[in-house]
């Protein structure tokens, strides 16, 4: 991807292949790997890791105290004056999937859409100016990412690869619907407490913006769905890891 858009950003560089080597032979030395997700075991598995030496245990994660009386309000109809805001929080990145960001905002520049862009960009000049309503906010300290996520109104994660996206949990312990792509953590229920892409490209993350903008209770329903699961609680975490030693 990177060598298809040179441009979009300029100074990344790929790992050496000294650094896959010493991956490797790591690798080879475990007796167990584990990994987040069952999108991160396939690809491991396609580069000739044995399967059974995997074991897939889901991120934990513990809510802040203030998100649980947290409730999330929608109004019935969005204009421009108050537009629905989809936040993408994380690394600016092609990785992350900025590309299909930055060509769904083109696409709805005139919808009552606005993209709220949080976290260091890695980005050329040229794409900070892109079209579309974008709110470049830059990177915010940890303690206040809790004000980005409770200010919007849906999380978008349209990654093209991520051993899990924790940011996914954060969205959810605000009660954001959250639209992600499946190559990442599955913690998307699709219809339910967000959407899961198909291609995760930008023609279709505008096509699911504008059903949202016109169906606001649809995101009310998401929201109520939408929590941090059992599975990712610290202790159920820590059970897993131990049941991996021999």
């Amino acid at each position: 991807m990177h060598r298809a858009h040179p441009d979009i950003e300029p100074r990344w560089k790929p790992a050496p292949p000294e650094y896959w080597q010493r991956w490797r032979e790591e690798v080879d030395l475990a007796d167990r790997v584990v990994v987040h997700s069952a999108w991160s075991r396939d690809a491991l598995v396609g580069v000739g890791i044995p399967l059974e030496k995997l074991v897939v245990i889901p991120l934990a994660y513990e809510p802040p105290a203030g998100a649980a009386t947290f409730t999330r309000r929608y109004p019935d109809r969005f204009t421009h004056e108050r537009p629905l805001r989809v936040l993408f929080l994380g690394q600016v990145t092609l990785r992350k999937g900025v590309l299909a960001l930055l060509e769904a905002a083109r696409e709805l520049r005139h919808e009552p859409i606005e993209f709220i862009v949080a976290g260091p960009s890695t980005l050329g000049r040229q794409q900070r100016s892109a079209q579309g309503r974008i709110r470049w906010a830059g990177r915010v300290l940890r303690g206040r990412t809790a004000a980005a996520y409770r200010q919007a109104d849906v999380f978008l994660f349209p990654t093209q690869s991520d051993g899990f996206g924790l940011t996914q949990l954060e969205a959810q312990a605000w009660r954001l619907p959250v639209i992600a792509t499946s190559n990442c953590g599955q913690v998307v229920r699709h219809g339910v407490n967000g959407v899961l892409l198909d291609d995760g490209g930008g023609v279709e993350i505008a096509a699911v913006l504008r059903q949202m903008v016109a169906d606001p209770a649809s995101l009310t329903a998401m929201s109520a769905s939408s929590r941090v699961d059992e599975q990712h609680l610290p202790d159920r975490f820590a059970a897993a890891l131990l049941q991996c030693v021999p």
